[in-house]
C-alpha cells in the first residue's frame, strides 16, 4: 500500500517543476524582440549623389531629298527631283513642305503648230506646297525572312503653287506614302501624288490632274 506522504511529496514535486517550466518561456518570450515595433533595425548608410538626366532626341522634325517621275497632262513625263521638310506635331499627325522642280514638253504639238506652244521644247516646271500628313498604318515591313523593320503607312494633302511658262496656278496636292525606317534617323521615302492645277495654254482655261512618284531619303532630328 502507497504511503500518502510520499504521494504528497510527489505531487508537490511535480507542480514545482510546472512551475519552473512556465516561467523559463516567460522569460525567453521578454527577450526576443517584437516584429511589430515600427523602429527600423538596419539604418543604411547611403551617400546621396546629384543624377544628370540624359536628354534623349525628340526626333521631331525631319529633313530629305527625293527624286522619281512627273506626268503632267498633255506634255508628258519628265524626271522630278526635290526637297522635303517636316514636323511631327503628333505620333499620328505631321507637316510637310516640298519645293520641287521638272520639265514639261510641247514636242506632240509642234508636229500640227508651227512653233508649238511654249517658247522653247521644254520649259521648267516648278512647284511648292504645304501639307498634312497622318499616319494610317504603323508597323513593321518583313525584308527576306530575317530582318523587319518599322514603316508608316500615311496619307497625305495640301495646297501649293505651281509655275510653268510664266504662269503661276494655285495647286491642290493628295495622294498616299510609305516610310521604311533604317534606324531612329533615316528613312526610305516612297510617294504618289496627284498635282491638281488649271492651265490656260491651248485657248482655255483646263484643270489638269498631274500624277507625281518618287522615292527619298529623310533624316530625322
Amino acid at each position: 500500500m502507497t504511503n500518502p506522504m510520499n504521494l504528497t511529496t510527489l505531487c508537490n514535486a511535480l507542480l514545482f517543476a510546472l512551475t519552473l517550466l512556465t516561467g523559463m518561456d516567460a522569460i525567453a518570450a521578454d527577450q526576443v524582440p517584437s516584429t511589430s515595433s515600427t523602429e527600423q533595425i538596419v539604418v543604411p548608410e547611403v551617400t546621396r549623389r546629384d543624377i544628370k538626366l540624359p536628354r534623349f532626341p525628340s526626333n521631331d522634325f525631319d529633313i530629305g531629298f527625293f527624286a522619281g517621275t512627273y506626268a503632267t497632262q498633255n506634255f508628258g513625263s519628265s524626271a522630278v527631283s526635290g526637297l522635303r521638310l517636316g514636323y511631327h506635331v503628333t505620333e499620328d499627325f505631321f507637316v510637310q513642305s516640298a519645293l520641287a522642280q521638272t520639265k514639261v514638253s510641247d514636242a506632240s504639238f509642234r508636229q500640227i503648230l508651227p512653233g508649238g506652244i511654249f517658247p522653247t521644247e521644254k520649259e521648267k516646271l516648278h512647284y511648292y506646297n504645304l501639307s498634312l500628313g497622318y499616319n494610317l498604318l504603323p508597323g513593321e515591313v518583313f525584308i527576306r525572312t530575317k530582318y523587319a523593320k518599322p514603316f508608316s503607312l500615311y496619307l497625305i494633302g495640301g495646297v501649293g503653287s505651281t509655275s510653268v511658262n510664266q504662269q503661276r496656278r494655285a495647286t491642290f496636292n493628295f495622294g498616299s506614302g510609305m516610310r521604311v525606317f533604317f534606324n531612329d534617323h533615316i528613312a526610305l521615302q516612297f510617294d504618289a501624288r496627284d498635282h491638281v492645277f488649271s492651265l490656260d495654254l491651248l485657248g482655255k482655261r483646263q484643270r489638269t490632274q498631274n500624277i507625281e512618284l518618287s522615292v527619298g531619303l529623310t533624316a530625322s532630328f
